[in-house]
């Protein structure tokens, strides 16, 4: 297994306690780190909003010990700051009882009347180590700040779980989230995504070195992910080199969906790239297709024959494919030819309910892209988990496959363990042939020769940075023409980390 790199790393909230406890016994007391996430989150809130009346919500435990930092040092930069705090101040321990003794401003009760005058507030309440749903006090705070306020969180706003973004009750909605050393996964995934507003990682101490100890899985998908196994062009290389991806199509009414896919795979650097479809179809198909080439198959038995030339190392199934047994069928050929599989759409569907006889069959690696309802279909004992990582997660591991749980919140698990969470897609992508196009690229990434996760976690960000900067009107054929923007976009990036020919 790679290792996770460090600047991509997530923190679940014991991770990230772990963390904490590993720099304190390595000598950095407690106080400290505690001082120095206040300071961080003071300046981050210097930096972007003027002088001005603030309330800082103080929680009992250490999330509320920074919060009363942020105060003090936003009153000694002249802003009108008061407290309001959950628990008597006289009930506090440890690290923040110490830093409530450091304060000198009013402390008001923690209700809304508290809020008057102040529009900006700092949410110190809880932040992301929060395990149960919140008590009526913070939901009544959380009523009356409402829309009208700038409220700016330290860590994560309170009422999002930072382990899977699920709500806790309720939650506040910030416009500025800072958060400490690694960003938590409930900072990614949704809904927590669409309460942390813009988000700030602050560096107070921690030593990067932490992380070989705790061994995060979770992920934020970036070039720093697939760098290493990213297809580099060679001066002497030749189409032979990087593959041959086989899509196969639908019927002659079904093309579209598999030409999509096809021209995806051969823009992301796929060698060679074959449209395979019914004899119908495949004259339908070569009426529209130039570069992509096409080959006439008669069913299961056709598609074998054709990946039986070993060149031919991937295979895209599924975008409008059909729903049943053939398609079954056509999956079982492609796995028992010993490529890289995609199985996407249809083919997902048809697998459901007998998707084990798929996972056995399994050779080379194996890619599955549903959405959450092809995911039901196929997984309905995972479908209730909370969070769309975890739900991959859990299949990723019983199938042994790469999954691609797609949404806006995109994530991508491999059997072993990890986990990369997409945050680069625009809702533009939430268009008709979207999905196709995503098949395809990872189809050709992987006839590259790049292993299945990082194949299907270049291929999603790749997808999100092609839409990126299109604005409202983006349709999938754009996607595919954009292709050559986004991988310039991934070599700019890997050339500054010196990972890139």
């Amino acid at each position: 297994m790679s290792a996770v790199p460090g600047d991509l790393a997530l923190l679940t909230s014991a991770e990230m306690g772990r963390a904490d406890r590993l720099t304190i016994d390595g000598g950095i007391p407690g106080l400290t780190l505690m001082e120095n996430a206040g300071r961080a989150v003071a300046d981050a809130i210097l930096a972007r909003y003027p002088v001005q009346p603030v309330l800082v919500l103080c929680g009992p435990g250490n999330n509320g010990g920074d919060g009363w930092v942020v105060a003090r040092r936003l009153k000694q930069a002249g802003y009108d700051v008061a407290c309001a705090a959950l628990a008597p101040v006289s009930a506090l321990e440890g690290d923040a009882a110490a830093m409530a003794a450091r304060w000198d401003g009013p402390v008001l009760p923690f209700e809304p009347a508290s809020l008057d005058g102040r529009a900006l507030v700092v949410d110190a309440v809880f932040g992301a180590g929060l395990a149960r749903d919140l008590d009526s006090p913070v939901l009544r705070m959380i009523e009356a700040v409402g829309a009208g306020r700038v409220v700016v969180a330290i860590d994560l706003p309170s009422g999002v779980n930072g382990d899977d973004g699920t709500i806790r009750g309720g939650a506040f909605t910030a416009a500025l989230s800072v958060s400490f050393f690694r960003a938590k996964p409930g900072h990614l995934l949704y809904p927590g995504r669409g309460r942390t507003g813009h988000l700030v990682i602050a560096d107070i101490g921690i030593s990067p070195d932490v992380l070989a100890v705790i061994g995060p899985k979770l992920l934020r998908n970036g070039p720093a992910l697939f760098a290493r196994h990213f297809p580099v062009l060679r001066q002497d290389g030749h189409k032979y080199d990087r593959g041959h991806t086989a899509v196969l199509s639908g019927g002659a009414l079904h093309t579209g969906a598999a030409r999509l896919a096809a021209r995806a795979a051969l823009r992301i650097g796929s060698g060679l790239v074959t449209t395979l479809g019914d004899a119908v179809a495949a004259r339908v198909i070569a009426a529209h297709q130039t570069a992509v080439m096409v080959a006439e198959i008669d069913g299961p038995a056709g598609l074998a024959l054709f990946l039986s030339d070993r060149r031919r190392n991937a295979a895209v199934i599924g975008p409008a494919a059909g729903i049943g047994d053939v398609t079954f069928e056509h999956c079982r050929m492609a796995l028992a030819a010993g490529c890289a599989c995609v199985f996407d759409a249809d083919a997902l569907t048809s697998a459901a309910g007998r998707a084990e006889i798929l996972w056995r069959a399994r050779g080379a690696d194996l890619v599955l892209t549903p959405h959450d309802g092809e995911f039901a279909r196929l997984f309905p004992h995972l479908a209730d988990l909370p969070s769309r990582a975890e739900r991959a997660a859990a299949a990723s591991r019983e199938s042994g496959a790469v999954v691609v749980l797609k949404g806006a919140d995109c994530c991508v698990a491999s059997p072993d363990g990890r986990v990369a969470i997409n945050d680069n897609a625009p809702p533009t992508l939430a268009t008709a042939g979207s999905g196709d196009v995503l098949a395809g690229m990872i189809g050709g990434l992987l006839a590259q020769h790049m292993p299945g996760f990082e194949a299907a976690a270049a291929a999603v960000w790749l997808h999100g940075a092609a839409a990126e900067g299109f604005g409202r009107g983006l349709i999938a054929e754009d996607l595919v023409e954009r292709l050559p923007i986004a991988l310039q976009i991934a070599e700019n990036h890997l050339r500054g980390r010196g990972q890139a020919g």
